[in-house]
């Protein structure tokens, strides 16, 4: 399998089992050189990847670097070892990478925090090959590696509870990244810090809702804190990227990698439309000065819909994935123009023959199938005329041609 992403905005599509977030696994190993299971077992997710057969297998890929430079690098997995071994010595620099995995787990690599040098004694030294979290964590914080002091993250409701108080630039960039983030009828607005229980004595931030109440981040839907943990982590890493540059004495990163996969997962379909314009948005509004690369997978047609008004030809790429006999076959797309949805669950990132229910779908075949036929009976005219008029609103389209046509050969009355 080989695949070439876009400078910019990349979608995957095809059906469950076919590799989509596996892409991203080996996307994610290709930048860090770590699964995202190895550096943290407890999550449920980018486990490492392991050849189903006996046969020699190999990951092979292509970072462009500076100058337009091609940067190439290839592992063979190694049975014994059970991992992907290739060349020693320092990997390329990919820039900020950020990785939100379906289940909601999350990983982040820092080239300020995370980039090992060369001599083996420096390796790792004081620093983890990555950030992992479990969803849980994502909320309560990532604690150091067993044996080392320290925490690595707070989580969501400690930082946004202190970020809240400080009132400074981290509080100001969650607020519009969160805001961005949410539909027009249903903002992501915070409310008053408060507490929840007499076990808990961290001050729980709230949201304002639409109704009035200012609700606490933990009793929020599933989608409305999937947003929340795309947003923080996105302020997270960023803000801390930037300290950490500072304490080095570096610039800051120039490029940032952001992996997502199911990014409509939880979403109201609402939300779903605008997810992906506003995920490149605060990306870019964030890390004004950097390359920004999205790489995402869906199996929302209200996504690809989207995701026509902001394509870009040259820049952008969409990539289906299809099941061939016993091949996994990529199909790459530079352009995106289906229009509607009902298109879109029709077109080849989907592949259905009707975007109506089973039953509905299959009744209208056989509607079909029987007006093609040379003796038509006028039995099954009228039991297939009352089952349409049963299942399809009086204003159907296919209700109205079926009639039609049914009339003017006479075979019902008008």
């Amino acid at each position: 399998m080989k695949m070439t992403f876009g400078r910019r905005l990349n979608v995957i599509t095809g059906d469950n089992g076919l590799g989509k977030s596996f892409v991203l696994d080996c996307a994610w190993w290709a930048m860090t050189r770590k699964w995202p299971a190895q550096v943290n077992p407890r999550i449920g997710a980018g486990n490492i990847g392991r050849p189903a057969t006996a046969e020699e297998a190999s990951i092979y890929f292509e970072l462009e670097g500076k100058s337009s430079r091609k940067l190439c690098y290839e592992a063979a997995y190694n049975r014994r070892r059970e991992s992907w071994i290739g060349k020693k010595g320092r990997p390329a620099n990919p820039g900020l990478i950020l990785y939100a995995m379906a289940d909601g787990s999350f990983a982040v690599w820092d080239p300020a925090r995370n980039y090992w040098k060369t001599s083996a004694e420096d390796e790792g030294v004081g620093r983890p090959a990555a950030y992992v979290f479990t969803p849980q964590q994502v909320w309560d914080g990532l604690p150091a590696a067993r044996g080392e002091s320290g925490t690595f993250c707070n989580g969501i409701i400690r930082d946004w509870a202190g970020w809240q108080r400080e009132k400074g630039e981290a509080w100001q960039q969650l607020c519009v990244v969160l805001e961005a983030l949410s539909p027009e009828q249903e903002k992501l607005l915070p409310g008053k810090l408060t507490r929840i229980s007499l076990n808990d004595v961290r001050d729980m931030p709230t949201i304002k809702m639409p109704y009035g109440a200012e609700v606490p981040l933990v009793h929020l839907s599933a989608a409305m804190k999937r947003i929340i943990a795309l947003g923080y982590c996105l302020v997270w890493a960023w803000q801390e990227h930037k300290k950490a540059a500072a304490l080095l004495g570096e610039e800051e990163t120039k490029n940032v990698v952001f992996l997502v996969d199911e990014i409509e997962a939880h979403l109201h379909p609402r939300w779903q439309r605008l997810i992906t314009h506003a995920m490149l948005g605060v990306t870019n509004l964030l890390m004004q000065q950097a390359n920004v690369q999205l790489i995402l997978t869906t199996h929302s047609p209200l996504v690809m819909a989207s995701c026509e008004d902001i394509f870009r030809a040259g820049d952008d790429k969409w990539v289906d994935m299809d099941l061939e006999g016993q091949d996994v076959h990529l199909s790459e797309w530079e352009h995106m123009q289906y229009g509607t949805v009902d298109r879109w669950l029709q077109g080849p990132a989907f592949d259905l023959r009707s975007s109506r229910s089973p039953e509905v779908e299959k009744m209208l075949q056989e509607a079909g199938s029987l007006l093609r036929q040379d003796t038509i009976s006028l039995e099954e005219v009228q039991r297939l005329d009352k089952l349409m008029i049963e299942k399809l609103p009086p204003g159907d389209a296919e209700l109205a041609r079926w009639r039609s046509v049914c009339e003017a050969r006479k075979l019902l009355k008008p």
